[in-house]
């Protein structure tokens, strides 16, 4: 399993751009949860709640944007 997540994280790192996904300031929801390793549906429900302050449209893409993510799980008991 790890192997699959760490091969994930490689393919996200390397496909379009040599920025590692922990430096780029805006992530798509795969990336998010190859990133952090929440799912995917968890990770949609999260942006679906009132408090969601860290999407970013683009067009009808939906973009995490990180460090928001990063400060928004920080301040989570759970989820």
């Amino acid at each position: 399993m790890d192997s699959e997540v760490n091969c994930q994280r490689e393919w996200f790192k390397s496909r379009g751009s040599d920025v590692p996904l922990w430096n780029r300031q805006n992530l798509s929801i795969e990336e998010t949860a190859a990133y952090t390793g929440i799912g995917r549906d968890t990770i949609y429900k999260l942006i679906k709640q009132d408090d969601c302050n860290f999407t970013l449209r683009v067009g009808k893409r939906t973009m995490i944007k990180r460090k928001r993510f990063e400060e928004y799980l920080e301040k989570l008991y759970s989820i």
